[in-house]
């Protein structure tokens, strides 16, 4: 990859550090030599989860506090430190849905909105689904849907899923239901 549009840190500084996030302001130079300032999100990375049963998709909605409303969404969890990609996705989806699976696949990894974090969120696919008992985090109150494709279209049209990773998960699905390859 070329790097002639890197920029040099010259000093970071950590401005908050939470339960998911740090934030820092870093004091960068630039290729033309002038100095400017870069606020930037850390995060850990997380997991997201299309899941099919037969001909329909998994959803989980809840109350998503940094818009004011609820919200209809993959299955998805952050990472805890170390983990495995894959290790956590079986995680998320069986605490929030109580579904398991014996097979997945990795579809893509993404960064969330790379002008101001790090986030990189990995796309799995899950199938053949095995039923079990949800068992969610003590601060996750949600509902686990069925929503058919062309429901999940109509959802995404009425703003009641509007998150990148679950439009990308309904796109990904529309291609793999056309050209019968996960891509």
């Amino acid at each position: 990859m070329n790097n002639k549009f890197e920029e040099k840190t010259i000093k970071t500084d950590t401005i908050f550090e939470g339960r998911i996030i740090t934030v820092q302001v870093e004091e960068v130079e630039l290729p033309n030599g002038s100095v400017s300032t870069r606020e930037i999100v850390r995060h850990p990375g997380a997991v997201c989860v299309l899941a099919l049963k037969g001909d329909r998709m998994l959803v989980v909605e809840q109350y998503r506090k940094a818009l004011g409303r609820s919200q209809v969404e993959i299955p998805a969890g952050k990472l805890e430190p170390g983990e495995d990609p894959e290790a956590a996705i079986r995680r998320e989806l069986e605490e929030e849905t109580g579904y398991s699976c014996v097979q997945l696949r990795r579809l893509h990894s993404f960064y969330t909105s790379p002008g101001f974090a790090d986030e990189l969120i990995h796309l799995y696919l899950a199938e053949d689904l095995k039923a079990g008992e949800a068992r969610p985090d003590e601060d996750e109150f949600l509902e686990v849907e069925e929503l058919t494709f062309d429901e999940a279209k109509r959802y995404i049209a009425e703003g009641r899923i509007s998150d990148a990773k679950t439009i990308m998960a309904v796109y990904a699905w529309q291609v793999y239901r056309i050209t019968g390859e996960a891509q």
